[in-house]
């Protein structure tokens, strides 16, 4: 993808706090309506990524394209094209939720003809419509962060930047952020989301970019081109079926566990029928056969691991 295919284009990205390294030379891009999943643990330089995306930070080496507009050329112009939410963000508590929400439009420069229904608008989509006039204090978690994820939006931004936009809420409203971000997504907003809450990340993420040290250890989209299965055995030898099973066509990377064998099938439906079929008529007592998904977090382990060297 290059970068003018790109809502997002980082390249050779190198950003240092007093000489110690934050972030070593990373490159990415996201393409329009997608939503990036940003992970990795404490310290990986996720927060310094997003701010440098910002424009709140300025980075030593590299370049950074937002919407086709470059960051550290013109990052006001950039700044007009994004919203972006930090993990603290704050609320103006004695004001109402119209009231923070008409302060967010004037401060991105939106018409004053357009501001009252571009309030109604953002509060309809964040099922904020019955509590307009209420302050913003009386609120609780869930609808605070969904008033701060409207004064983010409420200038129509193609790219929005959400830092663990999930951190503190709980099981219902973590929900209906998800439904929340898919929706913005469809709507054609590009989104790059930092949580480490990866299950959750999972729900509504087209992609993933792994940091570790301030490097990219791994960045792609979050499919999986072949398919996890597993069969249990009633009896007999693992290690013999899954000797058995690596010369089947589409079958990979097979591991034994027990009576447990797992392997990647490259296959569709219709062979995987097929390969169950010609298992049981050789005599294999098969007591389940199932698809087994894997997680953004085996996956993030996976490279982690890898990354660092580990078995």
């Amino acid at each position: 993808m290059t970068a003018a295919m790109s809502a997002i284009a980082v390249a050779g990205l190198h950003f240092a706090y007093d000489g110690t390294p934050a972030l070593g030379g990373v490159s990415f891009a996201a393409a329009p309506g997608s939503v990036t999943a940003l992970v990795g643990p404490n310290g990986a330089g996720k927060t310094t990524l997003m701010r440098c995306l910002a424009g709140l930070e300025v980075p030593d080496a590299g370049t950074i394209s937002l919407a086709g507009i470059d960051v550290v050329a013109d990052p006001r112009a950039a700044r007009a094209r994004m919203g972006f939410l930090q993990d603290f963000f704050g609320l103006y508590d004695r004001l109402s939720v119209r009231r923070c929400l008409d302060y967010a439009a004037r401060s991105r420069l939106v018409p004053a003809a357009e501001r009252p229904g571009r309030i109604d608008a953002v509060a309809a989509s964040l099922g904020l419509g019955g509590l307009l006039d209420r302050q913003a204090a009386a609120l609780s978690r869930g609808q605070r962060q969904r008033v701060a994820i409207g004064t983010a939006i409420i200038h129509r931004p193609p790219v929005l930047i959400l830092d663990e936009p999930a951190a503190g809420l709980d099981p219902e409203a973590r929900a209906e952020l998800a439904v929340l971000l898919r929706q913005l997504a469809a709507d054609g907003m590009t989104l790059l989301v930092s949580s480490h809450i990866l299950a959750e990340l999972e729900d509504y993420s087209t992609d993933v970019l792994m940091l570790d040290a301030g490097q990219v250890i791994g960045h792609g989209p979050l499919v999986q081109p072949e398919r996890r299965l597993a069969l249990v055995l009633a009896g007999g030898d693992g290690a013999a079926a899954a000797s058995a099973l690596v010369v089947e066509a589409g079958v990979t990377a097979v591991a034994a566990e027990g009576l447990t064998v797992s392997f990647d099938f490259a296959g569709n439906r219709a062979a995987q029928a097929a390969l169950l079929a010609r298992l049981v008529g050789a005599g294999w007592a098969i007591a389940a056969f199932e698809e087994r998904q894997g997680s953004m977090q085996d996956l993030y382990l996976a490279r982690l691991r890898a990354a660092r060297g580990a078995p």
